[in-house]
């Protein structure tokens, strides 16, 4: 396959990748001395939380509070849970299978809301040249995937579901989207596993393909999450966050076309492939509910099985007891 046709997934995957490093670097001095009165928000490329910024909707709603915002941009959730829990930023969100690494490590992080399901924005991805025409072919194969990653839950239940186990592939093990997708292109592994946007971007390019999305497997939720001493503190403000958060949601899941031209720019990612990713989601911040426990703890004990979690973890112990939406 040519290298020139993954110019464009190329340019965003770097781009995530030096938000990363940059995201290593905040204002560590600053961030403490302006504490009381700066909300420091971490993000990742295509959420609700991204429209948000673009909107400068919550800026407007704390200046008469003499609350100021920062945004810091991540390259996934791992990374920016760890930011959380060392308390480099205050409130952000990550996907499922993020967030119960988190819990499994100790660290000291809340859910506070979730958003809808959104299966479509997760999936396999495969080159045509390939060959592979079902998650069976996988069988023997090298799979690209992150240990935590939401779309390795998908390649887990995806393996079971074609009647293969974990132990049936051989995974290569990336700390980004941009690895991922480095060895698919050099066919060092025959599949990767992706997230929206990468997932739409790659499924743009000549030559590869969604081999399995998670429709019917994962329900892929992001949840919003703190940690319990911030939350405790400063709920009000958590409550204005979540209120700005619904409005921006509200005009999302009915501009996919504007959704796409904001961010476009604000992200450097192809509009018709925001466009894509938008259309297949619904933004829309919900409580934890019993029901989205339960999804939780399911992939918490399937992760658990694979030896990749060392303990059994009791999900509800991390979800906030207090409402903090509006």
């Amino acid at each position: 396959m040519p290298a020139r046709a993954f110019s464009p997934l190329r340019r965003l995957l770097i781009g995530g990748l030096l938000a990363s490093v940059a995201s290593t670097l905040l204002p560590w001095s600053q961030a403490l001395a302006d504490e009381a009165r700066t909300l420091r928000i971490g993000y990742q490329k295509f959420n609700s939380i991204n429209i948000l910024k673009g909107s400068g909707a919550l800026e407007k709603a704390l200046a008469p509070q003499g609350v100021k915002v920062s945004w810091h941009e991540f390259a996934a959730g791992p990374q920016l849970l760890e930011a959380l829990s060392t308390g480099a930023i205050d409130l952000g969100h990550a996907a499922d299978a993020p967030s119960v690494f988190a819990q499994a490590a100790g660290k000291p992080v809340v859910y506070l809301a979730a958003e809808q399901p959104y299966p479509r924005g997760i999936g396999l991805v495969v080159r045509e040249q390939d060959h592979l025409a079902s998650v069976q072919d996988l069988k023997g194969k090298r799979v690209a995937t992150g240990r935590g990653w939401n779309a390795q839950y998908l390649l887990a239940v995806a393996l079971e579901q074609a009647g293969l186990s974990y132990q049936d592939i051989t995974p290569a093990y990336v700390n980004n989207a941009a690895d991922a997708v480095a060895a698919l292109q050099s066919g060092s592994v025959q599949a990767v596993t992706l997230w929206d946007p990468f997932l739409a971007a790659a499924e743009s390019q000549p030559g590869l393909k969604n081999l399995r999305d998670g429709s019917g497997l994962s329900n892929n939720r992001t949840f919003y999450l703190s940690t319990a001493s911030f939350a405790d503190q400063h709920r009000a403000l958590l409550k204005t966050f979540f209120a700005e958060l619904g409005k921006v949601s509200q005009w999302a899941n009915a501009k996919p076309a504007e959704v796409a031209a904001l961010l476009a720019p604000q992200l450097g990612i192809n509009a018709n492939v925001l466009q894509v990713a938008s259309e297949r989601r619904n933004y829309n911040a919900v409580a934890i509910t019993p029901q989205i426990v339960a999804e939780q703890q399911k992939l918490a004990d399937t992760f658990q099985g694979l030896g990749l979690i060392p303990r059994k973890l009791q999900v509800a112990d991390a979800v906030y007891p207090a409402s903090v939406l509006p």
